[in-house]
């Protein structure tokens, strides 16, 4: 796939402001804010009390002296209710939350060659300034490409790079092939469990930063092996299911679909059953459609 770019719309950009902002999102998000500079971006996780998620942003240190920041990038129809949850908080911190949907875009750039095209490593979480913004590494997955928070006018120097205006069905079906969940189209708020999303291996969980938000129940979870299912990339034998939609094995509900766009998807599996289904030459349906499970081959966390 050659090198380009897309307007995520389905992604807005907000700021978190004020001397406290890395102490006041420390306690709450799930990776370690104190790392994120304006040369390093994490991805990270609000999570209930329960440790059931919420949201899941990009964040990365605006590298402007003058504009020092901490830009958040939640889904566009849902940061009203980040920027709800997160003034629920404040309490007495110095800090000030402002939506930036009108002054930055969110993009993407993916395909061959579009790190280098931006001067950017394959190292997830690698940022740099660029264009009157901030372009980095993906922190989940660098063969995701890179992300931008950009003004209106920097789209230009992302041709001048050499990058060519993409669809964001394009990335879409990028996401899917790699097996990577996004925000509310793979996770259900207030009920999907971190791990069982792979966000561990996704980079999205600090387990040595200390206590935040859901905290104590995410590390039980890991340290007592508790995850019985997970979300996994499936290849579907025809239009991909609707979310939501049962997944049967052997006549018996197994799981759920997730996302899809063509024949990528993704799916919530009983991992006892994916290995029952490879034993014994079992196949997965979704209504009328066969899938076809596979580990990504990005998570070597230990499995089952």
């Amino acid at each position: 796939m050659s090198a380009g770019y897309a307007v995520l719309d389905q992604r807005s950009v907000v700021a978190v402001t004020g001397e406290d902002r890395k102490a006041f999102l420390q306690g709450l998000v799930s990776n370690d804010v104190l790392r994120v500079t304006p040369d390093r971006a994490a991805y990270a996780l609000f999570l209930t009390p329960q440790g059931k998620f919420l949201h899941d942003f990009n964040l990365v240190e605006s590298g402007v002296e003058s504009d020092a920041a901490l830009l958040l990038d939640p889904e566009t129809e849902r940061r009203a209710d980040l920027l709800r949850r997160l003034k629920m908080y404040k309490l007495r911190s110095k800090i000030a939350l402002e939506d930036r949907t009108e002054q930055l875009r969110v993009v993407v750039a993916f395909g061959d060659g579009a790190l280098e095209a931006l001067g950017l490593p394959a190292e997830p979480g690698a940022a740099r300034a660029f264009a009157g913004g901030v372009a980095f590494t993906d922190p989940r997955l660098p063969a995701l490409g890179a992300r931008l928070f950009l003004p209106a006018d920097g789209l230009a120097a992302l041709e001048a790079a050499g990058l060519a205006p993409r669809e964001a069905t394009d990335y879409d079906r990028l996401r899917l092939s790699l097996g990577i969940p996004d925000g509310t189209l793979d996770l259900i708020p207030e009920k999907s469990i971190p791990l069982e999303s792979r966000m561990d291996a996704l980079n999205a969980i600090s387990w040595d930063k200390g206590c935040y938000m859901g905290q104590e129940l995410t590390a039980r979870t890991k340290y007592r092996a508790l995850i019985k299912k997970k979300l996994f990339p499936v290849t579907v034998d025809g239009p991909a299911p609707d979310a939501g939609t049962p997944v049967t094995l052997d006549g018996k509900e197994v799981g759920e679909m997730r996302s899809g766009r063509d024949d990528a998807a993704l799916a919530l599996l009983r991992l006892e059953d994916v290995q029952r289904a490879v034993e014994n030459g079992l196949t997965f349906q979704a209504g009328s459609v066969v899938l076809t499970p596979r580990e990504p081959g990005w998570d070597h966390t230990t499995k089952g």
